[in-house]
């Protein structure tokens, strides 16, 4: 069997600079994204960049909350072989909106959507690697949370109530798949400067908090996480399963 990454939002952020990581290290990288026309030159220059490292890459321009495109992906790597040591779920598409006030408030559609997304589909994509035999003895499966699953931030209801939500299917995950010797952690970065992060309407407040906050005096970076997922990964750490992890300088824990 052949090692693979199987990472959802490959295309950006914490998603391509894992990709860029794990493939230095040998894993073949099946990315799935979802870009429009005006994003594809840039996700094409990643891929060739993959590619260059004489990995096996394949990205699946796809909404990845859809269950046929799942399942094609999913296709995909048994066709390969593959043995999925690393699922990361880094998925970044939710509604932006108070609750409450203003013009444009949550809908139930916008919540809904939002949950299904960046949470829900963190159990499907699972099931169904596990189902197929791609998730194995050794493989770990990562998802990215925020300081959002913990605090209240302006905006953000609809996306920190799926971070929250996220953290604890890890947990039930690290737990019915810990007898198969496969384990579950949460990834909680610091503030990072993503197309995610840059959409938060009070993103210029958040940077500015976590850059006096943290100890080191900067954010935490894309290349910060990826690192961090890689040294994971191995086979001496498969004990380490259902926690929430903090990868951010010291940040969470300074006043």
């Amino acid at each position: 069997m052949s090692k693979w990454a199987l990472i959802l939002g490959a295309s950006s952020g914490f998603g391509a600079a894992t990709a860029k990581e794990l493939a230095t290290d040998g894993y073949n990288i099946c990315g799935v994204h979802w870009d429009r026309k005006a994003q594809m030159e840039k996700v094409e220059a990643l891929v060739k960049e993959l590619e260059s490292t004489d990995v096996k890459v394949k990205y699946f321009n796809v909404n990845a909350a859809d269950a046929e495109k799942r399942s094609e992906v999913i296709e995909f790597l048994k066709a390969e072989n593959a043995y999925v040591k690393v699922l990361l779920h880094s998925l970044a598409f939710g509604s932006l909106a108070p609750m409450f006030e203003g013009d444009k408030i949550l809908t139930q559609k916008q919540i809904e959507m939002t949950l299904d997304v960046m949470a829900n589909s963190l159990v499907y994509w699972t099931q169904d690697a596990f189902r197929a035999g791609l998730l194995q003895k050794g493989s770990s499966v990562y998802a990215m949370t925020s300081m959002g699953s913990t605090r209240a931030v302006a905006t953000y209801g609809a996306v920190g109530a799926a971070k929250s939500t996220l953290e604890n299917y890890i947990r039930q995950i690290a737990l019915e798949l810990a007898p198969f010797g496969i384990r579950a952690n949460a990834i909680r970065a610091g503030v990072t400067i993503t197309p995610a992060l840059e959409k938060i309407p009070v993103v210029e407040y958040l940077i500015q908090e976590a850059q006096r906050r943290n100890p080191a005096k900067r954010l935490t970076t894309p290349e910060d996480v990826a690192k961090a997922i890689k040294a994971l990964s191995v086979d001496d750490l498969a004990w380490m399963t259902g926690n929430v992890i903090n990868i951010d300088g010291g940040e969470e824990i300074a006043g």
